[in-house]
This record gives C-alpha cells, sequence and structure tokens, in this order.
C-alpha cells in the first residue's frame, strides 16, 4: 500500500481548451475539481462547526472538521487553519460511521510514524500537527470516495478583557506568509543544537549572540478560492454557536465582523449564533460582551486535582483619571506597506495615521517610517509636532501605497536604533497584519532593542497573524489592538489613538505573604493599561487561606492592593484551570526559546526548555510543538487503490488582495521556532493558478529572491 507522490494541481477553471469547461458551482456544492496527472480530482471537501461553552471569562470550544470525499478516488486529505494562539488544544476524536476512536498524544515525530504506518496499512488515521501556536494542519489518511472523517477538537481558553469589553475571538482563516531570504554580508553565528539546514542568522550578532533561526515551516500547499473562483464557493462552510453564561447580567453583546442571532436565556445568560446559519470561512469571527455590575480590582479560581493545585488571580486596574502633566513623547509610527497590504488594510492603516498625526501634542515630536521590500523614512530626525510638519507628515501619508515583501526586520531597527532623545518618551506604534514566517527573528529583535521604548501593535486586516501581533505587544512592553478595514471609522479611530499612552498601572509586583505558590506564570509580571486585565497563574500544594500585597505605581506613584486569598476549595467551573495553567507555562517556556540569550530568566538551555514543553504536553495531553494527536481506525478502508494527497481549498482572506498569495511554496520545511530540532516532513508540493495571473509572481513575492510560504 502506497500514496501517490502530493499532485501538481491545476483548478480546471484555468484551462484555456474548450474541453476543460469550469464546474458547475450549484451541483457540485462547493467541491472544487484539479487535475492530477491529467485525471480529474474532486479536492476534499468540509464543514466545520465551532460549539463554545463560556463560563465567567473561560471558554471551552469544540471544533467539529467534517471531511468528505466527493470524487471516486481514495485521497490522504490535508487542511490548514487556526487556532487561538494561547488556546489549550488539550482533546480530539476521529468518528468514521459508528466507530468512535479517541486521539493520544504522542511526541510529534512518533505521532507521524503511527499515521504513516496506517496510511500504509490503508486505515482511516487522523493527524492533529502544530506549526505555530496558532496555525495546524488536520491529515486524514485514506479519506474514500463518499466517505465522511469527522474529527472533534477540544480547547479551552481565557477571554481576554480589552478596553472594558470581554473579546472572544475565532480565528478562521490563515492569510499568506512572506519568508525573508538571507541577505548578503550576513554572518552565520555559531550552531545551536537548535539550527535547521534552513536556518539564517539574525542580522545583528549584537541581540543574540548565538542564535539562528528557522524559516517558516513547509505547510502543505492550499489551493486558495478567490484567485479564481468566488470567494464564495462554500459559502455555508462555518457555523458558529455560543452559550455565554457570564454570572454576571449581560450589558451588551455583539460582533463587527459577522452579523449574529441572540437569544437571551436569562440576565446573565445568552446563546449567539450567526444570523445566516453558516459562512464562508475568510475572515476572523470575533464576539464582544460587556456587563453589569461593579468592577472587582481583583478575582480568584482555584483547583484540586491528581495534580496537586492551581489557580487563577485576575487584576484590573485602578480606575482613575489620566494625570494633568504628561510627559512628552517621541511618536515613532512604523507602518506595513507591503502587498498583503493593498487595498482596504492599508487605506485603513493611513486613515488612522492621518488622525494620529492631528492628535499630536505641542511638546510630542515624530517619525514615520514605512517599510516592504526596503525601509524608508520620512525624516531620520524626531520632528517637532509644528502645523507645518504634521502637514508634510499626512502628505507622506497619502502617498502610500501596498506592494513588495515584508522585510519588517528593517523596519523596525530603523524605529528603535536611533538614541532615544532626553527628555522624550518613545512610543512605537507598529501597524500591520503581521504576514510574515520568520516570527523568532522579529520577537527577538524587538527584545534586544526595545529598551525603555515602547511597542503598541495594531492588526490591520480581517485574518491577521494574531500570534505575532500579540507577542509584539508583550515583548515591546505595550499592548496589541486590531482594526477591521472594512469597519474602521472615525470613532473606531479615535478611540484606538487614546490607547497611546502611558499604562495605569507599572512595576508591578505581588507578596504572597505565608501562601506557597510555584510555577506562576508570568515570571515577570507586564504594565497594565485601563481597560485590560492581567490574569496571573500558578500551583499550590497546601490549601489555606493568606493576605497577598499586590504592588506598583501609579501615575508614578507607589500604590498597593491588599487582596484576601482562599486556597482551601476548587472553584466554580474551574476544571479547565490545571490545561490552562500548563499552555500557559509552555508559551512562557516557549518565549524564553525566543528571547535574547541575555534576557532569559533562568539561564535554561534549549534542551532544557524543550523537555519541558514535550513533559507538560505529554502529562496535560495538550499541542505543543514537539507533542501532536493521532487517531487510528481499527479497521481497513482502502484495500488496494493508491491514495492521491490533496489539500482541502481555503478562501482568500477578505481584503488581502491576490498579489499576496505566491503560486509555490517552500519545498523543505523547518522547524517553527529555533528550539525546534524535529523538522517537519518534506513536502513535495506545488499547485499551479491560472495563467492569466502569473503577473503577480513578478510583483510581490519574485523580487530579491525572496520567497512566499502559505500559512
Amino acid at each position: 500500500m502506497r500514496a501517490i507522490p502530493h499532485a501538481s494541481l491545476l483548478m480546471l477553471l484555468a484551462l484555456a481548451p474548450a474541453a476543460a469547461q469550469a464546474p458547475n458551482l450549484d451541483r457540485l456544492g462547493g467541491t472544487v475539481i484539479a487535475q492530477s496527472e491529467g485525471t480529474p480530482l474532486h479536492l476534499p471537501s468540509l464543514k466545520t462547526e465551532y460549539d463554545a461553552e463560556v463560563q465567567g471569562d473561560i471558554a471551552a470550544v469544540t471544533v467539529t472538521q467534517r471531511f468528505v470525499n466527493p470524487g471516486m478516488k481514495p485521497l490522504n486529505a490535508t487542511y490548514q487553519f487556526p487556532l487561538p494562539d494561547d488556546a489549550a488544544v488539550n482533546g480530539m476524536r476521529m468518528e468514521i460511521g459508528e466507530e468512535v476512536i479517541e486521539a493520544v498524544i504522542q511526541r510529534k515525530d512518533d505521532a507521524r510514524q503511527t499515521f504513516e504506518a496506517a496510511k500504509r496499512e490503508g486505515r482511516n488515521a487522523a493527524l492533529l500537527t502544530q506549526h505555530r501556536p496558532n496555525v495546524f494542519t488536520q491529515d486524514i489518511a485514506n479519506l474514500m470516495p463518499g466517505q465522511t472523517v469527522t474529527v472533534k477538537l477540544h480547547y479551552v481558553q481565557a477571554i481576554a478583557r480589552v478596553d472594558g469589553d470581554y473579546e472572544l475571538v475565532m480565528p478562521l482563516v490563515v492569510g499568506p506568509r512572506y519568508e525573508p531570504q538571507q541577505k548578503q554580508g550576513e554572518i552565520a553565528h555559531r550552531k545551536t543544537d537548535l539550527q535547521s539546514s534552513q536556518a539564517r542568522p539574525p542580522a545583528d550578532d549584537t541581540i543574540s549572540g548565538q542564535w539562528s533561526f528557522g524559516s517558516m515551516p513547509a505547510y502543505p500547499t492550499q489551493t486558495v478560492t478567490g484567485l479564481t473562483l468566488p470567494s464564495t464557493i462554500d459559502a455555508d462552510r462555518v457555523s458558529i454557536r455560543i452559550s455565554l453564561a457570564a454570572g454576571m447580567p449581560i450589558a451588551s453583546l455583539k460582533s463587527s465582523t459577522h452579523a449574529i442571532a441572540q437569544q437571551s436565556l436569562a440576565p446573565d445568560e445568552a446563546v449567539v449564533r450567526l444570523a445566516e446559519g453558516r459562512t464562508v470561512d475568510n475572515r476572523d469571527f470575533v464576539l464582544r460582551y460587556t456587563l453589569a455590575g461593579a468592577r472587582t480590582q481583583a478575582s480568584l479560581m482555584t483547583h484540586r486535582d491528581g495534580h496537586g493545585g492551581t489557580f487563577s488571580l485576575l487584576l484590573e486596574p485602578p480606575a482613575l483619571p489620566a494625570p494633568d502633566d504628561i510627559a512628552p513623547r517621541e511618536l515613532v509610527f512604523l507602518l506595513d506597506c507591503s502587498g498583503s497590504m493593498n487595498g482596504l488594510p492599508m487605506e485603513a492603516s493611513k486613515s488612522f495615521m492621518l488622525a494620529a498625526l492631528q492628535k499630536l501634542r505641542a511638546k510630542d515630536s515624530f517619525r514615520i517610517i514605512r517599510f516592504s521590500d526596503q525601509a524608508t523614512q520620512f525624516s531620520e530626525i524626531p520632528l517637532p509636532a509644528t502645523s507645518a510638519n504634521i502637514r508634510a507628515g499626512a502628505a507622506f501619508v497619502r502617498s502610500l501605497n501596498g506592494e513588495g515583501g515584508t522585510e519588517m526586520s528593517a523596519g523596525i531597527r530603523q524605529a528603535l536604533a536611533a538614541p532615544p532623545v532626553p527628555g522624550l518618551r518613545r512610543i512605537v506604534v507598529f501597524l500591520t497584519d503581521g504576514y510574515i514566517g520568520n516570527e523568532a527573528e522579529i520577537l527577538n529583535l524587538i527584545g534586544g532593542k526595545i529598551g525603555d521604548a515602547r511597542l503598541y501593535a495594531f492588526g490591520v486586516g480581517t485574518g491577521v497573524n494574531r500570534y505575532l501581533l500579540n507577542e509584539i505587544g508583550r515583548v515591546g512592553a505595550g499592548f496589541t489592538r486590531y482594526m477591521d478595514p472594512t469597519e474602521t471609522t472615525a470613532e473606531v479611530v479615535s478611540e484606538l489613538i487614546k490607547r497611546i499612552d502611558a499604562p495605569v498601572l507599572t512595576d508591578i509586583s505581588i507578596d504572597w505573604g505565608k501562601l506557597s505558590v510555584d510555577a506562576v506564570t508570568p515570571e515577570r509580571l507586564p504594565d497594565l493599561f485601563a481597560g485590560d486585565s492581567l490574569r496571573i497563574m500558578g500551583s499550590f500544594k497546601e490549601a489555606k487561606a493568606g493576605l497577598i500585597t499586590v504592588r506598583g505605581r501609579v501615575n508614578g506613584r507607589p500604590a498597593e492592593l491588599p487582596i484576601d486569598l482562599s486556597f482551601e476549595e476548587s472553584s466554580r467551573n474551574s476544571t479547565a484551570l490545571p490545561v490552562m495553567w500548563a499552555r500557559a507555562q509552555i508559551a512562557q517556556h516557549m518565549a524564553a526559546l525566543i528571547a535574547p540569550t541575555n534576557l532569559r530568566g533562568k539561564g535554561e538551555s534549549n534542551d532544557e526548555l524543550q523537555g519541558k514543553v514535550t513533559k507538560l504536553g505529554l502529562d496535560y495531553a495538550l499541542m505543543t510543538q514537539w507533542t501532536s494527536f493521532v487517531a487510528v481506525s481499527r479497521h481497513v478502508a482502502n484495500m488496494q487503490e493508491m491514495a492521491a494527497d490533496a489539500s482541502v481549498p481555503v478562501p482568500q482572506v477578505l481584503g488581502v488582495p491576490p498579489s499576496a498569495y505566491g503560486l509555490t511554496s517552500t519545498l523543505n520545511a523547518a522547524p517553527v521556532y529555533p528550539g525546534s530540532s524535529t523538522p517537519e516532513p518534506e513536502t513535495l508540493v506545488g499547485f499551479a493558478a491560472v495563467a492569466a495571473l502569473g503577473w503577480f509572481l513578478r510583483r510581490r513575492w519574485g523580487s530579491q529572491g525572496s520567497s512566499l510560504t502559505q500559512g
């Protein structure tokens, strides 16, 4: 039993001869036909249901993926999809008819071997692989003609509080990724155990001194609908249902991304669905809700089980007016002008910039930096915020457009390299969609260069790289916000600009008193901004009560908050806490792998960190960089016929132009993080779209030898 090497796919709609007629979309019901060695091949189709149960500020989500083979030939299907970057993925089940198989967690290499063995034996199997904290692939082996294989994933996550609202995000689509190539003159650093054959060193050896960065993994090539076929070819692929039990009266419930239907069951309970029932997965879903009632400064949840005790402490900043005496600022506006930002994202970014320039204070100074294939500055020195300078800056902004690659590091270096101006507080305002493949390099660069500056990340788009943007805000000692370019209004822009200022609570520390706690995350408590909250998680062994003291500085003045805590009993609806704590520990270890060497808190080696991540994944049955879920059927489905490899079609991200998508994918895979010593399997994949679209190869990704990794 062997599989046909991954076919080179050519959409029938792209063929010029009259014999290659466009498929009847009504008859096919959302399927795509491709060519495999001259033979028509139906690509696997997919329906997905998202079902979320929200208790308080914790969501437990089940994602049901139904894979169908609409053709006459067995398929090995691959589907690339996103999940929240902070999700604790802790369960998977495969269903085939009456057979139900609970997936097991294994080391990534072992899981791949288990899956490949099942594939050779002709069995149905499912393999879930993590490529980024927010990007996964689901592989289905031996999907037989007419067969349906259902895979159910389960994850839990904390719901963030953003600008006073609770925000539940369900990522639905993965955008393209630009992978910079190694530039001439870069000197290879000393190899570490984490280096892969495709690794490229940081361009500035003063940052790390020894790191070599892995490039984006070679995700299985996706057939991106919308470039040649209507983006609504599968207009009913996704359904969403959210059951909300907030614990306090719900004051408002809304989504700026999708039309929703809501049913109120009680003052603190509601059910939310898509108004049209189902939709195409070409943009992320965002639900925001506010709660009525008095705010609390702190809230505690605890849980005890076989692993011991786990707690979650949620802190909110004090509600205070802004100080009268605000220090002068150096505002550095850093704008992504790459090809993927062309169109709506570019216009939204320019609107934001123009409004922000008008909000500058008389004592402020500013710079504007744009980057694509390279970075250029409006001015190399900070300019006083005079009327003339603001008008000139606005004219520069209006002249910008989106084209070329995404050499993000060049822009960041220009933003942070110049010495700080005495008396000015440097604030970098970074607008981007985050569509790059070298996240580790970018985060390492920011961590090494940020100094006393603050970097505020603004994600612009309908399906942006939230993992990178969230990490930029964290590493840059700022925050992250998101702008939907299809919904951006003057009011939205004005509210976002108000957030570009000092945090409310800084230099936070906790005196735990007589309470004995361990493995607290985050190790370094970040500053807290108005309207946000800070979640602190940890473990404890002894069930007791005690007084803790939270200390910090509010508007530069010392402040403290005493809190009575009790670890004596498990809280209601707290069963998710252990896996959430384990996931937070994993994120902390992965952040250490990316951090500049001199900023690693405990000085742990790469092998030690990888070992800790792997152990947490195995102990708590969690997806990680080095653990995967695999499920294998007990029955042989494919007795003799060879199966063709094929990818599930994915839609073009709403608002992202066709020129942002390359026509080929990198052939050799590389680890996602510098910490990965396990390369992804080599994938000989490629697909060609319509020849008429070939012109854009020379535009977005063809220049200077750069390549695009689809993901």
